[in-house]
Order: structure tokens, then C-alpha cells, then sequence
């Protein structure tokens, strides 16, 4: 397989990228992301460029160069990571979510679609190179919130509540279109929230942990019981490989993690296993259309494809704290001042009034 990872440099991506090298080094990698704020070539420093890996610096709506790297490189296999993924930025920026997410992922359908076809001038024809696949990767926020019970399945109602969730919620749509409409072999993975080495410090679990180090305060948004479902990294990057490998043409297929967790315990247990201070919490204004509640029933992929999280919560959790102590480098060089600066804006005025 010579497989396309967009987005290669953000948190996921990487650690896919690393995944493969590992489990199935005999796959090509091309490796495309934009380098925006979330994109950082030093989670990949380890991983030398030669015929099995390559990196390219491009902006997936850029329809040229997309064009160009499947020629090169004849792509077979897209696994689309590319995205604004911060629900607090896309608060602050809806329309670069917009753009990129749907935008984005609809030039890279079509390039697919233009390079697979068999027949690509034919409109009726849905006859596809043997093989290919593409890969959305989604997440479980575009299900919306759930109450104190029930779980997502692959055919929950779209319903999602921030900017972030409806741009992915719309390119999920839009990938739908093209296999029922064009035929393009395709897959869309929804996951629950992932955690693990190399996540930006503007997530939950990375963000209270370089702040507990540091002997900063805490931001909790609202009472801090929203309630996630939590899987590892790793895990999620085995099934992402099963699906791209096993999964049926037009699935949709929920990974999970089986762990539910709310955010205040999980910022106690990194409290605790730093031997911090309780203090350090700030409860903060709680963000706008912030859901209470996602939790996956993932019960589709692991009876159809043979795929389970092997990971549990308290080994990932240790392994991830554990990572971020013994890689400051690698924090120091993504905390950049533009970090800073938006960090003070999203958090500075809730410990104001929180104050």
C-alpha cells in the first residue's frame, strides 16, 4: 500500500505514522500536513526519511499539489487526519474549521476520486482501482450529547452542538455522498477522546499535566463532570489499521475505549500521581454548547473486524504522565509564544471572574 496520512504531524497522525512503522513497516508512507499551530515536525524526528517515508509540507485544499503527490507517489490507500480539531478555537474561528475540514476533505475526494476511477470521465461509471480505500477520521462529538445513559452507535443521529463538531459532522456527510453517489470506496472511523505521548498541551489530559509540573493553575470548565470516554492512542491507531485494511466499503464504525471518565477525576488522579496540590483547580466559566456526556458502543467493530482496546486506562494514563516528564524538550518547543498568547485569552478572563 502506498497510504496518504494527512495531517501526519498532529497528535494522532503521528503516532499513526509511528503505529505503522512498527506493525507493518512494509507499507509506504507519504506524510502531508500544513504545520499550522497543531502540526509539529519534532513528533516525528525519530523517524528518518527514506523509500518507506516521506513528509511534505501542503495544505490538503491546495488541489494542485494533492494531485501532484497521488501522481508521484500513486496513492492507493488516504487516511484523512487533516482537521482543526479544538472545539475552543473553532468558538473563536468557526470559518477556518469550515474551510478546512470540509473543504479540505472534499479536494481530497475528488482527487481520490479523479485518480482511482477506472473510467474517470464516465459520471455513471463507479468502477474503482482495485484496492484503494479512503479513510475519514471522525470523531464521536458529532453524535451530540448524551443524557446519564445510552451509548453512540454507527447509526445515532448526526446532531452536533460546536462549530468544531458540525464542520466534521459535514465532512462525514459529504464522504457519504461520494461512495453513494460515485462509488468511491471509502470508511469513516468516529472515535472517543484519545490521550497518549505528543498531544498538543491545549487538550484536557496534556494540558494538566505540563500545568501540574509547572505548579500552575488548573482550569476546569464548569463543575469539571463532563463525562468522555477515553481511549489510547495506540489503540486507536490498530483500529484505524483494521478498518483500512479489513472495513467494508461505506462503513461507519465506532472505536472506543470502554472507559468513562469524568474530566474532574481525571484531573485528580494527575494531581495525585504528580503529588500536587488540589488547590491548583480553578473551575472556570464553562464553554458554550459544552456537552455533558459521549460514551461509544464500539461493539460494531469488534465483532466484524476482530479489533478491542487492549490498553487499560490506568496503564495508558501512567505511560502518558510519564512520557511528558521525561520530554520537555518537546514541550518547550510547542509551547511557543502564540500558544501563550491564546492560552491567556481562552483561560485569563474566567480566573478573573471565577476570582
Amino acid at each position: 500500500m502506498n497510504i496518504l496520512v494527512t495531517g501526519g504531524a498532529g497528535f494522532i497522525g503521528s503516532n499513526f505514522v509511528r503505529w505503522m512503522k512498527k506493525h507493518a513497516p512494509e507499507h509506504r508512507i507519504v506524510n502531508v500536513d500544513a504545520l499550522t499551530y497543531a502540526g509539529n515536525l519534532e513528533s516525528l524526528r525519530d523517524i528518518p526519511q527514506d523509500e518507506g517515508y516521506r513528509f511534505l509540507r501542503a495544505d490538503i485544499r491546495d488541489r494542485a499539489k494533492m494531485n501532484e503527490i497521488f501522481i508521484t507517489y500513486d496513492i492507493t490507500h488516504v487516511v484523512n487526519f487533516a482537521a482543526e480539531s479544538h472545539v475552543d478555537r473553532s468558538i473563536v474561528d468557526p470559518e477556518l474549521f469550515l474551510s478546512t475540514n470540509v473543504l479540505g476533505t472534499q479536494s481530497l475526494l475528488d482527487t481520490a476520486k479523479q485518480y482511482w476511477k477506472l473510467m474517470p470521465e464516465d459520471k455513471y461509471s463507479r468502477e474503482f482501482r482495485e484496492g484503494v480505500r479512503f479513510l475519514q477520521v471522525s470523531t464521536d462529538e458529532v453524535y451530540g450529547a448524551l443524557g446519564r445513559d445510552g451509548l453512540f452507535t454507527e447509526t445515532s443521529p448526526l446532531a452536533p452542538n460546536s462549530p468544531y463538531s458540525a464542520a466534521k459532522a459535514s465532512a462525514d456527510l459529504v464522504c457519504r455522498a461520494y461512495y453513494e453517489t460515485f462509488g468511491l470506496p471509502l470508511n469513516i472511523t468516529r472515535c472517543s477522546n484519545n490521550y497518549g505521548p505528543y498531544q498538543f498541551p491545549e487538550k484536557l489530559i496534556p494540558l494538566m499535566i505540563h500545568n501540574c509540573m509547572e505548579g500552575k493553575s488548573l482550569p476546569v470548565y464548569g463543575d469539571g463532570m463532563q463525562i468522555r470516554d477515553w481511549l489510547y492512542v495506540d489503540d486507536h491507531c490498530s483500529a484505524l489499521y483494521a478498518v483500512l485494511t479489513r472495513g467494508l466499503p461505506g462503513e461507519v464504525y465506532n472505536i472506543g475505549g470502554n472507559n468513562e471518565r469524568a474530566n474532574l477525576d481525571i484531573v485528580r488522579l494527575i494531581i495525585r500521581t504528580l503529588g500536587a496540590k488540589e488547590d491548583l483547580i480553578r473551575y472556570v466559566k464553562d464553554r458554550p454548547g459544552h456537552d455533558r456526556r459521549y460514551a461509544i458502543d464500539n461493539t460494531k467493530i469488534t465483532t466484524s473486524l476482530g479489533w478491542a482496546p487492549s490498553i487499560p486506562f490506568e496503564e495508558g494514563i501512567a505511560q502518558t504522565i510519564a512520557w511528558y516528564q521525561n520530554n520537555h524538550e518537546w514541550l518547550e518547543h510547542v509551547l511557543s509564544g502564540a500558544y501563550a498568547d491564546y492560552y491567556d485569552r481562552m483561560y485569563a478572563p474566567s480566573f478573573e471572574s471565577a476570582d
